[in-house]
């Protein structure tokens, strides 16, 4: 078994490949049906969302399960060809599978590294693809880790602590003035997309006042209805300034609408309390002389770029920490299917030596008819022992070897030595083996030693 990840993104394909090649969420479990139909494809997690459209699956064999994703790609999405297709593409299978899937739900494969939306659109997927049944131990147990993950790293980085847009840069700064944005009052003057969004922000920390002036009336009525505030007449809002603790600023005008002085009355007004103006206006509405009024802070544009830059270096420093606990997981997942491609092999083994014991008895006991209860029992007891001791070194070093770079060798010889490739077509009991599903958890070690030892010394207790 393989885990494989085929998709596109942001960094692959511009926005008219990946709008035609997004599921909308109506269709996820249809299109998740559709998929594991394909030959060799054993279990999948379709993620859609506007940024990317990535296909994970658990396949037979790589290079085939890369042509059936291409190709169910392209079927789900008849307007383009699997040709169209391939220069978008992105494949990875193992480790570099697991790490993309890893950074992918940590955010750190994001448009913005830090955003929280994507963790949330995985959690979506991965619940599709569970009510469809198209996913099993090996999808279940990568997809969860890879939500640890994306938790661990926002536990134990900043990735996401730091505004890194303008808009939420202003709700930044303003906690810092005010510590608590709860029961402050914002006065929100012009209707700029920016400042817009800004006042959203604020009144999601916490702000509960929200005043909107607009030069054209019926707008300042029709965003205080949106936002749950007051409409303000244009020609009163100087006025309104002294009980507003936030004035977020983004009109048209080629020129300052607040100067200084009314500023310094405003705050005189409050009593002295602290004032944050946010002038997101360009040209700036706002006279910067207004710096220098005592107790009133003042930002433009280019004071919130900086602050966005500076706020996008300290995440990417952050970035480079959850790539490390990144590579550090993959290494852990890693050895867990390792231990799954050990498993059928023990599998194996134990049911072709379980037959051949069974076999060599049921002859034995048949000649001996004359033994009692106990006597049989004892028989069948040293056969065990013996089986048991003849494979137990063999069990264990599978084991301790699945991890080393040897470990596909130790697996191969076991397979020839016992021949167990050809046990799947002898003997009554010969499909215990292909039965199994193959990723059965391993024997547990602790059992062995009881194994090992002799069924005279354990009748003798």
């Amino acid at each position: 078994m393989h885990l494989i990840v085929v998709g596109l993104s942001h960094k692959t394909a511009p926005v008219e490949i990946r709008e035609k090649l997004a599921v909308p969420e109506s269709r996820l479990g249809e299109a998740l049906g559709r998929l594991c139909t394909y030959p060799g494809i054993r279990e999948g997690v379709l993620l859609s969302t506007c940024n990317r459209v990535e296909v994970y699956a658990v396949v037979d064999d790589v290079e085939a399960g890369y042509g059936r994703i291409q190709q169910f790609l392209a079927d789900t999405h008849l307007s383009l060809s699997s040709e169209q297709l391939t220069p978008h593409l992105y494949w990875h299978t193992g480790d570099r599978a697991i790490a993309h899937l890893f950074r992918v739900a940590a955010s750190l494969d994001s448009m913005i590294i830090g955003e929280s939306q994507i963790l949330g659109q995985l959690k979506d997927a991965f619940e599709v693809a569970l009510g469809h049944k198209t996913t099993g131990v090996i999808m279940n147990k990568v997809v969860k880790k890879a939500i640890s993950v994306a938790k661990r790293v926002r536990t134990e980085t900043k990735i996401a602590e730091t505004a890194v847009s303008v808009s939420y840069a202003a709700v930044e700064l303003a906690k810092k003035i005010f510590s608590n944005l709860d029961e402050k009052s914002v006065l929100l003057v012009g209707a700029g997309e920016m400042a817009k969004l800004a006042a959203r922000h604020l009144i999601a920390q916490g702000v509960r006042q929200v005043r909107i002036t607009t030069r054209t009336p019926q707008h300042a009525v029709d965003l205080a209805a949106k936002f749950g505030g007051t409409p303000v007449p244009f020609e009163q809002f100087k006025d309104e300034m002294a009980s507003a603790d936030i004035v977020l600023v983004s009109t048209g005008a080629a020129h300052y609408i607040i100067g200084a002085g009314d500023v310094e009355r405003a705050v005189e007004q409050r009593g002295n309390r602290p004032m944050f103006l946010i002038d997101i206006s360009v040209p700036r509405n706002i006279d910067p002389a207004v710096r220098h009024v005592d107790n009133a802070f003042l930002f433009d544009i280019d004071d919130l770029t900086q602050r966005v830059e500076q706020n996008r270096a300290e995440r990417l420093q952050e970035a480079e920490k959850a790539e490390r606990m990144v590579v550090e997981e993959v290494g852990v997942m890693i050895e867990w299917m390792k231990s799954l491609e050990v498993t059928p092999t023990i599998v194996a083994l134990r049911n072709r030596v379980d037959d051949i014991k069974r076999t060599e008895v049921d002859k034995a006991l048949g000649r001996l008819g004359h033994l009692s209860p106990q006597d049989k029992e004892l028989v069948e007891n040293l056969a065990a022992s013996i089986v048991n001791k003849l494979i137990h070194r063999t069990m264990v070093t599978l084991k301790s070897e699945v991890n080393s770079s040897n470990g596909p060798a130790f697996v191969e010889a076991a397979r020839r030595f016992f021949h167990l490739d050809q046990s799947s077509s002898q003997g009554p009991e010969s499909g215990r083996e292909s039965d199994r599903p193959a990723y059965l958890d391993p024997v547990s070690p602790e059992s062995e030693d009881e194994e090992h030892e002799s069924p005279l010394r354990k009748r003798g207790r």
